[in-house]
């Protein structure tokens, strides 16, 4: 009889358990019901059921420069990788037809042909000018006739959207102008509450050293107790800034004349991803090689290269040294005196490596250089940098070299000749 109790009470136990377990299991799937729906149990072959999903998230990639002697097919064959990833939107940084001509029949082919590569975006597409843009009072005024504003705001859950113009032509000037900086104090006050705030301009005026003169100080000062990224291009190098406790990001190309050195130099075809979380925003800086469809295939497109008048190059690098000792992470540069413009060209660089070798580029990686009499220069950032600001810049350097025929090895020591 006792047996027979005992096995009740187990009985009872059990019944319970299962009960448990399914009003358990019921809650689960409720409380799921507009995510995952599965039959949970006391161990589960998952992490959790917490979905990477938010209603104040989302995302939108962020195009680069196109132009500078633009590479064929890379920027068409870009939008039908954007479309892949599917963002709910593609910004810009300028730099999106060649441009620099006052001939109104070139300016309007060049355009034409860009915005019909843009048009087969599945999102909408959001311009900024660049320098290539907007090169003269004519290119502004067909930028005007086609797109209206040069500088433009919108918000989208509660995030400020900021689409700066660096560009003042026919002066060749960046600079954000007085009545942009008015527009700009306006739109910040409206949108105080703003939960984040993206700012998108062609080139990194940060780096001039009057920014008194340029009006980034009064835009640095404006967004001052905000959140904010920014973003440029221009450069077609990646660099990432941290000013005053925020994430300022230069892009490489999307398309654009570039020695594509790749990641070590900054030099490739990227787009930015940027998921907007609730609190912060995600930045993956992808590069387009590794955007494919199931079928590995991207399709053709008719987009033509920029031609360039290419002159021979001959092997050429060598090693850095400062007082005996190699020097890594330097950059050392090829200038070119041109008596026209009285100006020096960059013509070719290269990187120094952890011995301080390096070798240098002119249009393709690690081609050398073309035949000449070239000055200088050496520089390295940061503030431990044990390279003289003496050779920075082609002006002021001592050091001169000459590319011959064959192969050219330059031995450098700061300290010696």
């Amino acid at each position: 009889m006792k047996k027979f109790l005992l096995g009740g009470s187990v009985l009872a136990v059990l019944g319970g358990a299962v009960a448990l377990s399914q009003t358990r299991i019921a809650a689960v799937q409720k409380a799921n019901a507009d995510g995952i729906q599965v039959q949970s149990a006391t161990k589960n072959p998952w992490t959790s059921l917490k979905l990477n999903a938010d209603p104040d998230q989302f995302q939108f990639a962020v195009v680069s420069d196109r132009t500078g002697g633009h590479r064929e097919k890379i920027f068409s064959k870009a939008v039908y990788q954007i479309n892949l990833l599917q963002p709910e939107f593609v910004m810009s940084v300028g730099d999106l037809i060649e441009g620099y001509t006052t001939k109104e029949d070139t300016i309007k082919s060049q355009w034409d042909q860009f915005d019909g590569y843009v048009q087969k975006f599945e999102m909408p597409f959001f311009y900024v000018p660049g320098n290539h843009d907007i090169t003269n009072k004519t290119q502004m005024q067909k930028w005007g006739e086609r797109y209206g504003k040069r500088y433009y705001h919108f918000t989208y859950k509660n995030v400020l959207f900021l689409s700066l113009c660096s560009e003042n032509p026919p002066n060749d000037v960046s600079a954000i102008d007085k009545e942009q900086r008015a527009w700009l104090k306006s739109v910040l006050a409206k949108n105080a509450d703003a939960r984040w705030t993206f700012v998108f301009v062609h080139r990194p005026i940060w780096a001039n050293q009057d920014l008194a003169k340029n009006g980034w100080g009064d835009v640095e000062k404006m967004l001052a107790g905000k959140k904010y990224t920014v973003f440029c291009g221009h450069l077609h190098r990646y660099q990432k800034y941290v000013r005053n406790g925020n994430n300022y990001y230069q892009l490489a190309t999307t398309g654009g004349g570039s020695r594509i050195r790749g990641v070590p130099y900054g030099e490739f075809d990227q787009i930015a991803w940027v998921t907007m979380k609730k609190e912060t925003p995600l930045i993956a800086n992808v590069l387009l090689d590794g955007i494919l469809p199931e079928d590995l295939k991207l399709p053709e497109t008719d987009e033509p290269g920029t031609k360039r008048k290419i002159l021979a190059t001959h092997a050429a690098g060598g090693r850095l040294t400062v007082a005996g000792q190699p020097v890594a992470g330097a950059t050392v540069a090829l200038h070119r005196y041109n008596a026209e413009t009285e100006k020096f060209e960059n013509v070719c660089d290269g990187k120094t490596d952890v011995d301080g070798r390096f070798q240098l580029t002119t249009y393709a990686r690690f081609d050398g250089a073309p035949l000449g009499e070239y000055a200088v220069t050496v520089s390295k950032p940061g503030k431990d940098s044990i390279v003289p600001e003496l050779f920075a810049r082609p002006a002021t350097t001592t050091l001169r070299v000459p590319i011959r025929e064959g192969e050219n090895v330059m031995k450098l020591d700061l300290t010696g000749r």
